[in-house]
This record gives structure tokens, C-alpha cells and sequence, in this order.
């Protein structure tokens, strides 16, 4: 089997991920609900008695809220690094069994190689991942990656090389400016976090890594986290103009607390 990716949602309500292979399938983040996880593994045709690990990026709600309701489910690991397993073991009234990992390392669960890099953001440890399956010559099971990487205020030079050599990018593309800054729920302090290095990519910032970066390799791109006020598929479209002109790879902007069909690597 190939590498099966799909977001289950994205955005400020809840994060979460189920990337599937011949021996595994896991969650990137689990911020919603058990209830509300089991119906979006329903809807993706999958269920949460068949998980069988969580990789969790940072402890902010929207990335973690589900690690309440896996106590009901012992047989799924949760890894994480330290940092941010002490941040979630605060949050929960059981003990979690995690799996902990450093920043910055490369490990193995089961047919997956899994390494984690630093981002920029608000919180204890926060990381990004890279995700891999299969083999380099291999005719049947081709090597496969994918990159994971929301929730960052901006792109130090170790994030292009860690998005360099992938199949699929996941980045957030949170905010327009123009928007953000017109914006009349949100004080002035919050608009500064969002907006500053330990905050979120705006869609100008994002373009600016992806052309960095420019892999001629990538064939997926997924734009997440979107702002549900202050971003919108127009504002994204018209800072994608240049990007898409020098890019053959597809683009796929998941709208705020939506997900995607199953892409397959």
C-alpha cells in the first residue's frame, strides 16, 4: 500500500490528520474531541480503535484536545518530545504512557520513519514533522515523504531544508494581513502575536518559503490553518499568482475547520 494522507481538520477550532500505510495509521495532532474525533474518522471511513499512534506538535488546544479521550483507547501511543508532553500532562487528569522523543531526531514506528525539526511559535517545544514509507529503489513501494508544518511565525533556513526533499507539503497559510489588521474582534496585542515570529505565516510568508524552496520534487501542496476572519480563498489566490507560475505542483487550500479527500503518495 501506498502512503494515504488526509486532514481531518484545520484551523483554529481543531487540527488533526490520519496518515495510513501497510502497517500503521496514525494522527497527526488530535485537537478535537474524542466525540468529535470518532465522527471525523467515521466520515473518513476509519475509526479511532484502529489508530494506533498520535504524533502531537506543540500543547496549544487545537492541536491536543483529543489526548483527554484516548484514555479509552490504551493501545494508541502519543508521542511527543518532553517539553510538550509535560505541557499536555498538565491539561489532563490521566497519565499519559508517551512516547518521547528529541527535537531534531529521526526514529522508526513501524513502517514509518518519522523525524522532527524545530518551529517558531508560542509554545514549550514546538515541532514540525517529516513522515517517509518505502524504499528509495523500490519499483512497488517507492520512498514517499511528507512534510507537516503548521503553527510557525516564519521559516528559519532549516524549515526549506526539511521541506526541500518531499512529496507533499502541509503549511499554514493563516492570515492576510490587510485583513488581519482590518479586523475588529481581535485586540491589538492579539493581532501582534499572530502576526509576529512566534506567531503564524501570513500568505505572503508562505508564499515566500515555498519559493525559497521551490522543489522541483513536490507534486502536493496543502494550505491549512486559515483564519476563518481574517484570511479567504481570494486573498490566498492572489498571493499564489507568481508561485503557481513557477510551480507545476498542485495547491490545495483547505478552507477553516474543513478537510481533504484521501491523497495517496
Amino acid at each position: 500500500m501506498a502512503m494515504r494522507f488526509r486532514i481531518l481538520g484545520s484551523g483554529s477550532a481543531g487540527n488533526c490528520a490520519v496518515l495510513r500505510t501497510d502497517q500503521a495509521r496514525v494522527l497527526i495532532d488530535a485537537g478535537f474531541t474524542q466525540r468529535k474525533l470518532r465522527q471525523l474518522l467515521h466520515d473518513a471511513g476509519e475509526a479511532l480503535e484502529q489508530i494506533d499512534a498520535v504524533f502531537i506538535t506543540h500543547e496549544h488546544g487545537d492541536h491536543c484536545a483529543g489526548i483527554e479521550g484516548l484514555k479509552k483507547f490504551p493501545h494508541i501511543k502519543v508521542f511527543a518530545n518532553a517539553a510538550t508532553a509535560r505541557a499536555v500532562q498538565a491539561k489532563v487528569d490521566h497519565k499519559v504512557e508517551w512516547q518521547i522523543f528529541e527535537t531534531g531526531s529521526r526514529f522508526h514506528f513501524r513502517d514509518l520513519e518519522i523525524e522532527s525539526f524545530h518551529v517558531p511559535h508560542d509554545a514549550q517545544e514546538p515541532v514540525g514533522f517529516t513522515f517517509s514509507h518505502g524504499h528509495e529503489a523500490d519499483l512497488f513501494t517507492p520512498r514517499r515523504r511528507i512534510a507537516w508544518l503548521t503553527d510557525l511565525g516564519h521559516a528559519p533556513q532549516h524549515i526549506h531544508e526539511r521541506i526541500r526533499d518531499v512529496d507533499v507539503v502541509v503549511v499554514e497559510s493563516n492570515h492576510c494581513p490587510r485583513l488581519l489588521e482590518a479586523d475588529v474582534k481581535r485586540p491589538w496585542p492579539t493581532k501582534q502575536r499572530i502576526s509576529g515570529r512566534h506567531g503564524h505565516l501570513s500568505n505572503q510568508a508562505m508564499c515566500d518559503l515555498l519559493g525559497a524552496v521551490a522543489s522541483p520534487r513536490w507534486s502536493q501542496i496543502f494550505l491549512t490553518h486559515l483564519s476563518r476572519d481574517c484570511n479567504s480563498h481570494e486573498a490566498i489566490d492572489k498571493a499564489l499568482i507568481d508561485l503557481r507560475a513557477r510551480l507545476t505542483c498542485q495547491f490545495n487550500i483547505v478552507a477553516s475547520g474543513g478537510g481533504t479527500a484521501v491523497c495517496e503518495l
